[in-house]
């Protein structure tokens, strides 16, 4: 009984940093479903957790380009084993986060780098995807063969009527 007290404050301060918004969290599992091109599900203890790859915004499913997108990362991670760096979970419960792939590429660049996706620099300051993004618009790759290629931030806001 007179060591509860000397356990509860360590049990406590592990407790508040894996719960603190800026603790880092870190897991690996299998990629088990592709939901759009910024969207997965990955295998953690047993259940198909939603990871959100942080920083990016894909094209809508239902916007050019949005099956492409998924279908571009589904090519890259769906059935790897990928480490999910989670940096914070948005309103909707989804973890924000970096993925890594097996080879240690972060997905996230790889889809700014072939054109599927933009920076999305309203949630992001990593100047890495700006220039990324800039490259994939010069070469013209992926949805830059678009000119005018809509935002996807700019088509939801459209079809809300805003």
């Amino acid at each position: 009984m007179r060591r509860w007290p000397a356990l509860a404050l360590p049990i406590l301060l592990v407790l508040v940093l894996l719960t603190w918004p800026g603790a880092a969290e870190e897991f690996t599992g299998r990629v088990v479903a592709i939901r759009d091109g910024e969207t997965i599900k990955v295998l953690r203890d047993g259940h198909a957790a939603v990871v959100r790859l942080r920083g990016i915004d894909a094209p809508e499913m239902s916007q050019a380009y949005g099956q492409r997108a998924k279908d571009y990362l589904s090519g890259l991670v769906f059935g790897t084993t990928v480490t999910v760096r989670v940096a914070q979970r948005d309103r909707h419960g989804r973890m924000l986060a970096d993925v890594l792939l097996p080879d240690g590429c972060n997905a996230k660049q790889e889809l700014v780098r072939s054109g599927f996706a933009w920076w999305f620099r309203r949630y992001s300051s990593d100047s890495r995807l700006g220039r990324l993004e800039a490259e994939a618009r010069e070469a013209r790759r992926g949805l830059w063969v678009d000119r005018y290629a809509l935002p996807p931030w700019e088509y939801r806001r459209q079809r809300r009527g805003a």
